[in-house]
């Protein structure tokens, strides 16, 4: 799949697959590719910067774990989060709806 196929709705997908709990980063793009059949491949230098703007606006909060001697962050979503999530459904319901509806049109009756 393209990778401007994801621009817009990145956001979208990283709330979602935080919504079940917390997760780190390469959990967060293994979830992304599971979710998506190994079609959506996540770069580590496209979702650390999203998480991070995810974050300063309140959308996540993270916090440090550690396993081993590795640090590792894990990110959640904030209550702000769930209501953006909801909103990014809504509005990819309403995107795909306008998007089927042209390349898929009833006939007319």
């Amino acid at each position: 799949m393209k990778a401007d196929s994801v621009r817009g709705h990145l956001d979208g997908m990283l709330l979602a697959v935080l919504e079940a709990g917390p997760l780190h980063g390469y959990a967060i793009i293994a979830a992304v590719q599971r979710r998506s059949g190994g079609t959506l491949e996540l770069r580590t230098g496209t979702i650390y910067p999203a998480l991070n703007r995810l974050e300063r606006l309140g959308l996540l909060s993270s916090s440090w774990d550690a396993v081993g001697e590795r640090r590792r962050r894990r990110y959640q979503l904030t209550e702000d989060g769930r209501r953006a999530l909801a909103g990014e459904r809504r509005a990819w319901a309403e995107f795909t709806a306008a998007i089927g509806s042209v390349l898929n049109p009833s006939p007319a009756t």
